[in-house]
């Protein structure tokens, strides 16, 4: 316990929002430079080492596999090290993988250290997505999570511009220069992460930002209402059907453009740049409309707007089309990871929201780990990617229903 006293969270600045910078800074590094920028750089890798999409599609997998065993190990590693030391050497790691990348030219090296920077953004997504419930009370966590995830969206649109023009400038050699800037990016920002960061608002004398509700339980408002295991299930199995879905699109989309849609890389670089800037309000926006309306309502409208999403390139309608698919994309993408980062702390409370988060998260990772390799298998067999995108908008589908019939969290202090 910090020997200051409490501050009171009314003040016009608090350190919370130090703390959602931090984690932006975490999420743009560890997902928006490491993996969303996979997806820019995968064509001109695939043309230098002579790629298949099945082989592009597991050197994701891998990835997400790495990411899947840091989920399950994280709950054991928050126990030995502070949030702050992890996130800090998650993302130093990560920059270093990204630096060998840089120089690899064979397949399984690219996949093993892929694989690693999978499990340092599992190790460094965790902790700091689980710092919304300790530092927020229920009525901000929306907003701070959907904040936090706002990196994503800058990260996709530095590397959607940056990405072709170094490729025009270095050519054959232009995705080696990449991953090595981005490799650079990610060990100042970890620094920068480390110094930011704080592990509880105790240490600086605070308390959670937001109003302070305590509410009676009320049994009779319970009646139903799920069981810790239950409702840890119900948000899994829904954030694990996110998961098989989101990064076929993530991995593909720059893919299709260029070779399906016939667009010249720059061209389907501008238009994941476009994607990024929608992603800018995506976590936000769905964050605070679910401390509104609730995080069913939230959910369901997340899964809504991306199964279009998916139709709408699978149907192959032009254009406008397309676009439309890239901004309801980028609209709805970081909705479900920032609903659910709040959701953990409303049904779960403070306490367990860490350990909730890890196990929602692990469900999610099981399901990215297998979406982009089965859908690279299945382009791989049907000469397109339509079908992948399309068995994607029906498992969208299944997603809302679920959604529906999850229930309301219990009433508790906020």
């Amino acid at each position: 316990m910090s020997s200051f006293p409490p501050v009171p969270s009314a003040k016009p600045f608090h350190y919370a929002w130090i703390i959602v910078l931090a984690g932006a800074l975490t999420i743009f590094s560890c997902f928006g430079l490491a993996r969303f920028a996979f997806g820019m750089l995968l064509p001109a890798m695939r043309d230098g080492l002579h790629l298949s999409y099945d082989d592009m599609g597991f050197l994701s997998t891998g990835n997400f596999a790495g990411y899947l065993v840091a989920v399950g190990l994280a709950p054991l590693a928050l126990r030995r090290f502070s949030a702050r030391r992890l996130v800090t050497v998650s993302l130093l790691v990560i920059g270093l993988c990204l630096l060998a990348i840089s120089q690899s030219s064979t397949y399984w090296l690219l996949g093993a250290l892929y694989t690693v920077i999978g499990m340092g953004g599992g190790f460094a997504n965790i902790p700091v997505m689980a710092l919304v419930s300790r530092w927020f009370r229920r009525e901000r966590r929306g907003q701070a999570a959907g904040m936090m995830i706002m990196g994503n969206g800058t990260a996709i649109i530095l590397t959607g511009f940056l990405v072709p023009r170094l490729n025009a400038a270095f050519g054959a050699q232009g995705w080696r220069v990449g991953w090595l800037t981005l490799g650079i990016a990610c060990l100042v920002l970890g620094v920068v992460v480390g110094l930011l960061l704080r592990n509880d608002p105790a240490d600086l004398g605070l308390e959670p930002l937001g109003a302070a509700q305590p509410v009676a339980y009320d049994p009779a408002e319970s009646r139903g209402a799920y069981g810790a295991a239950r409702i840890l299930l119900h948000l899994g199995g829904l954030y694990l059907l996110f998961g098989l879905t989101y990064m076929v699109y993530g991995t593909f989309i720059v893919a299709t453009m260029v070779d399906e849609y016939h667009y010249a890389e720059a061209t389907a670089g501008t238009f994941w740049s476009s994607t990024g800037f929608f992603c800018l309000f995506s976590g936000v926006g769905f964050g605070i409309l679910s401390d509104r309306l609730g995080r069913r309502g939230g959910l369901m409208l997340a899964f809504a707007v991306q199964g279009a999403a998916y139709l709408l390139v699978a149907s192959k309608l032009g254009p406008l089309a397309l676009f439309g698919s890239v901004a309801l994309y980028g609209l709805a993408v970081f909705a479900v990871p920032a609903i659910m980062a709040a959701a953990v702390g409303d049904y779960l409370g403070t306490a367990r929201a860490a350990a909730a988060f890890s196990i929602v998260t692990f469900c999610f990772a099981i399901g990215q780990t297998i979406g982009p390799g089965a859908a690279g298998v299945i382009a791989e067999g049907a000469g397109t990617f339509s079908v992948p995108y399309f068995a994607a908008a029906a498992i969208n589908a299944l997603a809302l229903l679920a959604a529906f019939f999850l229930p309301r969290p219990p009433r508790h202090t906020a």
